[in-house]
């Protein structure tokens, strides 16, 4: 008897955690027609793209970088929202601002850069 209670726990405890685990997996969806949408938009390929440095760093660099860290989305969306002077070949310039509809473009946009 034990283990037949036993193993109808073992199933609830199962249930429980597949399904967390799919809600915790849509909670990071990236809607990736609307993250690439955005970056042609604002014409993001002309200084960056996925895998390669151009100009700007290639968005695999980027989230090699901020992979672990626990403000790496809010550090990419000033970044992405406030303009800060870059340096370019050592000219200095203002990095352009994204034009999105809502910052939760802005934050899909983000998590677009950091699963490359």
């Amino acid at each position: 008897m034990n283990q037949v209670k036993f193993s109808h726990f073992f199933r609830v405890v199962l249930a429980v955690g597949l399904t967390s685990g799919c809600l915790a997996v849509q909670a990071q969806a990236v809607d990736l027609a609307a993250a690439e949408a955005l970056l042609l938009t604002n014409k993001c390929a002309k200084c960056h793209s996925v895998d390669k440095k151009k100009d700007g760093p290639a968005y695999k660099a980027t989230a090699t970088k901020y992979k672990g860290k626990a403000d790496a989305e809010a550090k990419l969306f000033a970044h992405l929202t406030t303009a800060p002077t870059i340096e370019i070949d050592g000219i200095k310039e203002e990095h352009q601002k994204i034009k999105a509809k809502d910052d939760a473009a802005v934050k899909n946009l983000i998590k677009y850069i950091l699963s490359r």
